[in-house]
Formats: C-alpha cells, structure tokens, sequence
C-alpha cells in the first residue's frame, strides 16, 4: 500500500542532517520501513494463509463434492424412521461403543449423525484435536451410509484443510507461523494506510495510472487494492487473533476479567423417581423443538444418572441460532436453558467474528467475500515485490530497504511511538519477540555498514 508521489519528500530529510524533521514526517517515515520490512517478513506465509483459507472457506462444498454419498441421501421419501432406531442401526455398526452424541439436521435430504468417541485414538485438549468416529445414517431406511473420523463434526479433508491453515499440520508449534502473521499483519496495514494519507495529490480511492509507467503504476494499483481491502485485513487478522497461543491468552484475560465469558448450560440434579423409564430421543427432540429450537440439533445424553440431555441448536449464517436447553431424562420438562440473548456483548463480538472469518456468518456472499479479501492480499503481494524487484541498483545486487533517521526525531515522537509499541508488543506477544529480534539484527545490519562507510546512521 506504499503510495508515495515523490520519494525523495521521504528522503530529503534525512539528506540534511541539520534539520529536525516534523512528527508527522517521522511517522510516514517509520510507516515505509516497517511497511517495507514487514510485508516482506511476513509475505510467504501470509500467501500460504490465503490459499489455505481460501480452500477453506470453501469447505462446504469441498465436503459436498468428496462426502457427498455420505452426507446426504439420494432420493429422500417418505417418513424418516425413529431417531432411536437411527441410532440402534449406527450401535451395531459400533458395538460396544459409548455414545457421544447424535445431530439431526432439519434438511430433509441430510443423513443422521451419530457420533462416538474415536476408537484408539486420544482426545486432545480444547477440542482442536479431539477425534470422534461418526456414522451417518440414512434416516428413512436406518441403512449406514459410511463412517468417518472426525474432529468437531469436520469429516477428514475439511479437518486437513483447517489443520493445514492453522498449524501447517505440525500442531501445537505451527500455531506460531499464523500468529506472527496475524501478529504483524495490521502493523503493514496500517502503515499503509499512513503513507496512503501522506499522499499530496488527494485521497483517491483508484488508482490514478495516467501517464505513469513501470514501478509508479504498480505503486498506483498497489495503493489502491490496498485501500480496499485494508478493513478486510484487519477484521481477518483481529479474529485470527481470538484463537491463537499467545494473543488467544490475553484475549481470554480480557474476556475474564470484564466477566465476558460465553455462558455455559445449568440446570438441576436430576431425580429419578421411583420405578420411571428414561424418555427416548425422539421425545428429547420433540420437547427442544416445541421449546423453540430449531435447525440442526445435537443431543448429548446424560453422562450420569442425575445429568439431563443436553440439546443445542445450530444454523449457518443469520440470525444467529446458538440456544441449549436441558431436558429432564424422566419427565421431559425443560431444566436449563442458555440464548443468544444471554451471552454478553464481547462473546457475541466474539462469537460473530470468528463464524465471519470462516465463512460461516452469511452464506455464500461471506465465502465470496473472505475470498476476495484472501485474492486480494495476493496481488498485493506480487504488486510489492515488483516494486521491491524494480528498486534494485542498477549495478546488481538487492534493492536496500528504506529506513528512518532516529537522531532527528523529535523526541515527543519516540516516546510515543516506544509507549504504543510497547503495548502492542504486551498484547500480541509474538510481535514483540519478532520486534526484538528485527531489532538487533537492524542494528547489527546498520553498525557493519556504519563501520565500513566511517559512520552509523540510526
């Protein structure tokens, strides 16, 4: 987004050692070279997170194209047989398995899934890992239309393509490469922004290519595909963010310490009356339903004599749909009950903010807009690296990275600019090690240059 008509107003500063350069000059002048160095540090796993999540975005319909016998029944017709039975059909598939769960879709032509926990395989924590084993039943005939492992619901290829996104298949560790994108990434966004508003020829909002050829032009449509999605970037990064190791920790601070936290199920000990037969789940699913539930479903039995099921709802895209409600095992009364009304305003933001960031708030308007957000940052990486390429010396070798004359900064500048990094490098924890690392090597870059040229530019 480095869209600078002239570069020597940049420079000129820094070629007249006597003078004091001003704080918004300084600004723009730190905003190049940490747009600059940045972009470049982050460009390649940045290009692999736009490919991965494009692909992922589009997970649905990957699943659709791969699962398709699986997830869904030829030719649906006539009444679909008691979920109980679903579920007993799916058991003698799995014998002696514990059940886990059982999500019945609203769609008429979606198959039954019944889930169990995955046989030899270890649960990870926090559910990024954890591996069930699910059965999909046809529910008008209780045929088995195939089994799968999968994590969350995911069947295997949409759990790949999240893993590849997320970690580049290597767990824990490779959660790092995405956080040091999300990390840095609104740091270039905004320095672009910075150097967008330093313009002297007017805010536009196109590129204005008139007359101008080689590096300017690509200077113009960088600037300006920049500007575009420069919301879009943010948003994807902030979300991004919600989840990772170190960042996710002090969200989850935050989230605590403000008492933001999305609410969790209550309900009763449940009492078993002398001689009484548990209700079935089709009964279970009644009661949710006629107590305002709707969508898909996923049942959870009791896990102990005094536990209630548990029903949650779930539907993609809006409004929201993310009621529970706990249901006596013996009675059917409703016990519990959590709404989207009851979450607070943080666990919605929170909430909303990851669903948009995979596609799944709105639709496929959200899956073409996250992938548009996802092609754009992809031009704009090859527009800057042209423009990196095109700078190089005539004489060969590579082209040098712009950089800031520290000594003429006001020193008002430099304290605010160390108190906001400061607090960026606390709250996203892996920019402020990168941040550190960045710098020792600048300086050790600038003092071997300093000491064959006679002096140190800082």
């Amino acid at each position: 987004m480095t869209i600078v008509e002239n570069e020597s107003e940049l420079l000129d500063p820094i070629t007249r050692p006597s003078r004091t350069i001003s704080g918004w000059t300084a600004l723009r002048l730190l905003s190049r070279r940490v747009h600059f160095l940045a972009g470049m540090a982050i460009a390649p796993l940045l290009a692999v997170l736009c490919l991965s999540g494009i692909a992922y975005a589009f997970s649905p319909q990957i699943n659709d194209l791969v699962y398709g016998d699986t997830l869904s029944v030829g030719a649906p017709g006539g009444s679909a047989r008691p979920v109980a039975e679903q579920v007993a059909a799916a058991q003698r598939a799995r014998p002696g398995a514990a059940l886990e769960s059982v999500i019945v879709s609203d769609s008429p032509d979606a198959t039954t899934r019944v889930v169990f926990p995955a046989g030899g395989h270890e649960h990870h924590g926090g559910g990024f890992n954890a591996e069930s084993t699910t059965v999909y039943v046809n529910p008008y005939t209780t045929e088995i239309a195939g089994q799968e492992t999968t994590v969350s619901g995911r069947p295997p290829v949409q759990v790949w393509l999240r893993e590849f996104h997320g970690n580049l298949k290597l767990g824990e560790p490779g959660r790092l490469y995405a956080e040091f994108v999300a990390s840095w990434l609104p740091v270039v966004v905004i320095g672009g922004l910075v150097l967008w508003l330093g313009k002297r020829r007017g805010k536009r909002l196109t590129p204005d290519a008139r007359g101008e050829t080689g590096r300017a032009r690509t200077r113009g449509w960088h600037g300006a595909i920049g500007l575009w999605i420069s919301v879009g970037l943010l948003a994807v990064s902030v979300t991004g963010l919600t989840w990772s190791v170190h960042a996710g920790e002090r969200v989850d601070d935050l989230v605590a310490a403000l008492d933001a936290r999305s609410p969790s199920l209550s309900a009763p000990a449940v009492v078993a009356p002398a001689g009484a037969t548990p209700i079935d789940l089709d009964r279970v699913i009644t009661v949710a339903r006629e107590g305002g539930l709707s969508g898909t479903l996923t049942v959870t039995p009791p896990a102990a004599r005094t536990k209630p099921f548990k029903v949650t709802e779930s539907s993609a895209g809006l409004p929201v749909q993310k009621d529970s409600v706990a249901v006596d095992p013996y009675t059917g009364a409703i016990t519990g009950r959590v709404g989207w009304d009851d979450y607070p305003l943080l666990a919605k933001l929170t909430t909303l903010g990851i669903q948009g960031h995979s596609g799944e708030l709105f639709g496929l308007a959200n899956q073409i807009v996250m992938a548009l957000i996802a092609a754009g940052a992809l031009v704009l990486l090859v527009l800057g690296y042209r423009m990196w390429w095109k700078r190089r010396p005539a004489a060969g070798g590579l082209p040098a990275s712009p950089h800031v004359a520290w000594s003429r900064v006001p020193r008002p500048v430099i304290a605010g600019i160390v108190v906001a990094t400061a607090a960026l490098a606390w709250a996203m924890p892996v920019l402020g090690v990168t941040l550190a690392v960045f710098l020792l090597i600048d300086f050790a870059v600038a003092t071997a240059r300093g000491r064959r040229s006679g002096m140190i530019e800082v």
